[in-house]
Order: structure tokens, then C-alpha cells, then sequence
């Protein structure tokens, strides 16, 4: 990548304990920038035999990792963070280039991805026991937290260098020991940071990264019984499959999966905010988030007037290249996601939605897609029962507060909700009646470091971030001790 100022942040081989590697199979795979259709490069299509020897690796290197100092791993952490401020414009051209969203936002992503860093650098030096009263005086019980050992850590593109310092932070500071498997379509950006992870001066085998199709990787990542933990994000088919394939292990999993995040708008919320909110939302990373707005809920008497405001700011909105100043929505990831945003809108205008925005101006290539707001959309549609993971904004109507929680709730996930309304009961009414893992009230942000990040029903297990993000990565041993009398 000629444009880096450190070409050496970009690398084409895995890494394995310590040493940057090809599949044995000689095997590569294309990485394809979705804003040219032209080939960034290529990385070893790993399989098998790869991700046991990394599993291997890993678990070699867990035995001194896990008998350094919480303030050891700190420290590490730390300079690992740093390395990733410093590198700050590489980091982000690097994403923006494999995973297309314009690099304003890549930057923030890698500002947010190392918050992560930071925060569990310093929660690693908060990983404390207790105690518990004795029934008899000759007794002692103390509770110990341990790491959970070698961990199987798989990564979607949406955010590729985020979702892996999210979960790879707190497994270090806790002392486990990782394999990362980084999504097929953005490689790129987690072996950038396994580069500064070796500058960081963490030792070899801790973070090792295997490159290549899922298929063969993710079956022995839930085989190996040397593996303890596998950590996901994704699509909910794909963690139910890694539920059933780590089961016979009785592997701990954490899994942030499929959303269908609602966002309401009652009749006395601050329109202008919940204009601002649902911008914020709807259309970051081009839609393509697991937490954004999927259903926008007005109520009737504020419904034109939402619309209206709504409309004129995504006509505002600027469609080209990431790299091209001014962009608001890069291309999307690839032909597939493409395909299933003009299924969603075909399907809705079909039955009865209107689009009420304007058709801009799109640049030349086949993953550019124009972000709209659709009228009319009422729950017969695709898009009130999937996610779209695209720049389309449908507006369902409610009259009542009954009828809109109802609404929200009527669907098998769980992750992320929204509502906007300047009352202090109604704000305590929804929010407790709201079936997510996270609710945001008036505003449409609930992801950061020191906050728990996560799911219910089919949305998931576990949560990312906050003191809860390192438990994840922690087992509770009970140390009974007794004669001392």
C-alpha cells in the first residue's frame, strides 16, 4: 500500500508465534477494495493444520503470559496503545482502503479501538479476589480470578480493527493468550496491529492471527480442546453454529450477533435531536452496523414532520470513495450486501412504502448505494423482520406508547434500542419495557469502552467493555483452606 507512511504496518502472511507466515497449501486469498473493485492484496488461505499450529502456539506461550504481573500486561497494553494512537492515519487508511467507510470514520474507529486498549490496561490492574466469612474458625476461603486460558477470537469487516481490540484487550490483561480469525474481506487491519503489537514488546505467541476462509479455521477453533474460550461477532446463524460446535468442549463463548435495533420518536421528543440521533445511527459505516437504526417508530402526530426533517439531511449526504473528502457513505462491502439492501427496498415499495428522498448522484461502480428514507413501511415488509445492514431509513407510524413498545419488542432480537421523548415518566415507562441489552435514551450512541456492550435473546451472550468486558476472559476458583485451627 503505497500511500502508508510506514509501509511496514502492511503485511501478507499470518502470524504465529512470533514468525509472519504463508499457508502451507501456497493457497492465498484476494482482498478487494468495494470502492474500486481492484485487488489490494492478497493473505495466506489458512486452514487446519495453521490454526493448530497457532493454537499450539498460543497455549505455549499462556503458561509465562499468565504468571506476569497485572502491572506487566499493563504496561504492555499500554505501549500497544500508544503505538496505535501514533499510527493513527495509517491504521485508518488501511481499514477505509479493504473496508470502504470514508476515513473520517476509519479514524474513529481506531480512536475508539484503542480506547479499548487503554481501558483494559488499566482494569488489568483491577482484577481482584475476595474473601469469604469462614463457617468454622479453622477454615479460610479466598476467592481467586484465573484467566480462562487460550482464546478463539473471530472478527466481522463492519468494524474490523474495533471488534478486535474490544475483545483481545481484556483476554490479554486478564492473561489469556489469543488466535484471532479476521473477517476474509478486511484482514488487513488486524495483522496492522498485530505488527504494533510486536513493537509493543508483547511476546511472541500471545497474539496470533490466522488469515483465510472461515470454514476450516472456525472448525478447529471449536474442536481443539486446547481452546477455552471463543469470542464472536456476526450474524446469529453463524454463532448458533459455533454454539453447536462448542458444545462437545463446553467451550465459554461470548457472542454479539444479529440485531434489529429499534428507534422511536414520541410526540414530545426534541425532533431536531431525534433527527441528529437517528442520522447518527442509521447511517454510520453506511448502515452497515449491528446496532443501528433497522426500524425508525414516529408517532403519528410528529410522523410528516420527522419525515420532512429527516429527508432534507440524507439528501444532504455525499456517496463516493472513502478517501474522497466530504463523504458521508462509502461503497458497501460487497456485491451481496448490495443485493439484499435492493431486495429490502423492492420489497417495501411493492407494498406500499414512498420514497421520500431525493435520487443523488452516485459515483461510478457497483456497490454505491444511494441512502433513502422510506415511508409507509409497516411490518408485512423484510425490513421490519431483518436487517437491512444498508443507508435505508424506514419510517413505521404508532399512535400509543402501548403500540410502539409493542412494536419494538416483536422480534427474536435483543441488542441495541433507541427512543427520543422529553418526559421523565415515559423515559422510565420504555426504558424498563424495552426488551435489549442496551437502550439508548435520546441519543443514538450506546457503544463505548467504559460502558457493557451486548445482547439478550438471540442477540447474544456475554458483554464487551467496562469492568464486565475482562470477566469475560476470567474463571472463579474457590480456595478452601482448612487444619488451621
Amino acid at each position: 500500500m503505497k500511500s502508508l507512511n510506514d509501509k511496514d504496518l502492511f503485511r501478507e502472511a499470518g502470524l504465529i508465534g512470533g514468525k509472519w507466515v504463508a499457508a502451507g497449501s501456497g493457497r492465498t486469498v484476494d482482498v478487494i477494495d468495494p470502492a474500486t473493485q481492484l485487488s489490494v492484496g492478497t493473505v495466506p488461505d489458512m486452514a487446519g493444520p495453521e490454526t493448530r499450529a497457532a493454537i499450539q502456539t498460543a497455549a505455549c506461550a499462556y503458561q509465562d503470559w499468565k504468571k506476569k504481573t497485572q502491572a506487566e500486561r499493563a504496561a504492555l497494553l499500554e505501549a500497544w496503545h500508544g503505538l496505535m494512537v501514533k499510527h493513527l492515519d495509517d491504521l485508518a487508511l488501511i481499514l477505509t482502503t479493504e473496508q470502504g467507510k470514508p476515513l473520517d470514520e476509519a479514524r474513529g474507529e481506531i480512536r475508539y479501538g484503542a480506547s479499548f486498549v487503554k481501558w483494559f490496561a488499566e482494569e488489568a490492574r483491577r482484577i481482584n479476589g475476595h474473601t469469604i466469612p469462614a463457617p468454622t474458625a479453622d477454615r479460610r476461603i479466598i476467592v481467586l480470578k484465573e484467566p480462562v486460558g487460550v482464546c478463539g477470537i473471530i472478527t466481522p469487516w463492519n468494524f474490523p480493527n474495533a471488534m478486535i481490540t474490544r475483545k483481545v484487550a481484556p483476554a490479554l490483561a486478564a492473561g489469556c493468550t489469543v488466535v484471532i480469525k479476521p473477517s476474509e474481506f478486511t484482514p488487513y487491519s488486524a495483522l496492522a496491529l498485530g505488527v504494533l503489537a510486536e513493537r509493543a514488546g508483547i511476546p511472541a505467541g500471545v497474539i496470533n492471527i490466522v488469515t483465510g476462509m472461515p470454514a476450516e479455521i472456525g472448525n478447529e477453533i471449536m474442536a481443539n480442546e486446547t481452546v477455552r474460550k471463543i469470542s464472536f461477532t456476526g450474524s446469529t446463524r453463524v454463532g448458533s453454529l459455533l454454539m453447536r460446535g462448542a458444545a462437545d468442549g463446553v467451550k465459554r463463548l461470548s457472542l454479539e450477533l444479529g440485531g434489529n435495533a429499534p428507534f422511536i420518536v414520541f410526540d414530545d421528543a426534541d425532533l431536531d435531536l431525534a433527527v441528529e440521533g437517528a442520522l447518527a445511527s442509521k447511517f454510520r459505516n453506511g448502515g452497515q452496523t449491528c446496532v443501528c437504526a433497522n426500524r425508525i417508530l414516529v408517532q403519528a402526530a410528529v410522523y410528516e414532520d420527522f419525515a420532512a426533517k429527516l429527508s432534507a439531511r440524507v439528501n444532504a449526504l455525499t456517496v463516493g470513495p472513502g478517501t474522497q473528502p466530504g463523504v458521508a457513505i462509502g461503497p458497501m462491502i460487497n456485491m451481496a450486501a448490495v443485493e439484499k439492501i435492493s431486495r429490502h427496498v423492492e420489497d417495501a415499495l411493492a407494498k406500499g412504502a414512498t420514497i421520500v428522498t431525493e435520487k443523488p448522484v452516485l459515483p461510478e461502480g457497483p456497490q454505491y448505494v444511494a441512502p433513502l428514507v422510506l415511508t409507509g413501511a409497516t411490518a408485512r415488509m423484510q425490513l421490519a423482520g431483518e436487517e437491512t445492514f444498508g443507508p435505508v431509513a424506514p419510517l413505521f407510524r404508532f399512535e400509543t406508547e402501548e403500540e410502539a413498545i409493542a412494536l419494538a419488542n416483536g422480534t427474536p432480537y435483543g441488542l441495541a434500542s433507541y427512543f427520543y421523548t422529553e418526559s421523565l415518566k415515559r423515559a422510565w415507562r420504555v426504558g424498563e419495557a424495552l426488551e435489549f441489552g442496551m437502550v439508548g435514551l435520546n441519543t443514538g450512541s450506546v457503544s463505548m469502552e467504559i460502558a457493557p456492550f451486548g445482547g439478550v435473546k438471540q442477540s447474544g451472550l456475554g458483554r464487551e467493555g467496562a469492568q464486565a468486558g475482562i470477566e469475560e476472559y476470567l474463571e472463579m476458583k474457590s480456595f478452601h483452606m482448612g487444619g488451621l485451627g
